[in-house]
């Protein structure tokens, strides 16, 4: 296995876990502002989930497979799957630490994909990088007004 389909398996992987996570806290949160939350979780998981069937289908495109189980799904990622946060500042920590750490994941499939001349691919995890610098401003916004 080489270097791009490792990272672009890393990526895919990674995503379903913060995808998970966030729909997770989604389901959990327990805030005096809860409505906020909960929306916010929700719109966060909603966002998630749209990458993952075009990241698994890039893959395909470059002729690999995507991950069949979530055994090996699970093996790819780099997120740190605790997941036992039981307030809504646990909550945005573990998602903030995620986010950056499929910041760290997206940043390496696109050099890996420029360096390969993957252009349509690279564009997308361009996308994907834009979408989770956002995801790291709102969440730092959050965590800010939580101290």
């Amino acid at each position: 296995m080489n270097e791009l389909e490792i990272a672009a398996k890393v990526a895919l992987a990674n995503s379903f876990v913060l995808y998970f996570k966030a729909h997770s806290f989604h389901w959990n949160v327990e805030s005096k502002n809860f409505a906020e939350m909960h929306g916010f979780f929700g719109d966060f998981y909603e966002e998630v989930y749209e990458a993952v069937d075009p990241l698994a289908e890039e893959i395909r495109a470059l002729g690999y497979y995507a991950p069949r189980s979530m055994n090996e799904l699970y093996n790819y990622k780099t997120i740190v799957d605790i997941n036992d946060a039981t307030n809504v500042t646990e909550m945005l920590i573990d998602l903030s630490n995620s986010n950056a750490t499929i910041l760290e994941s997206l940043n390496k499939l696109f050099d890996l994909l420029t360096a390969a001349k993957k252009q349509g691919f690279a564009n997308f995890i361009a996308e994907r990088i834009d979408a989770h610098e956002k995801h790291g401003w709102m969440l730092r916004s959050f965590l800010k007004g939580a101290e």
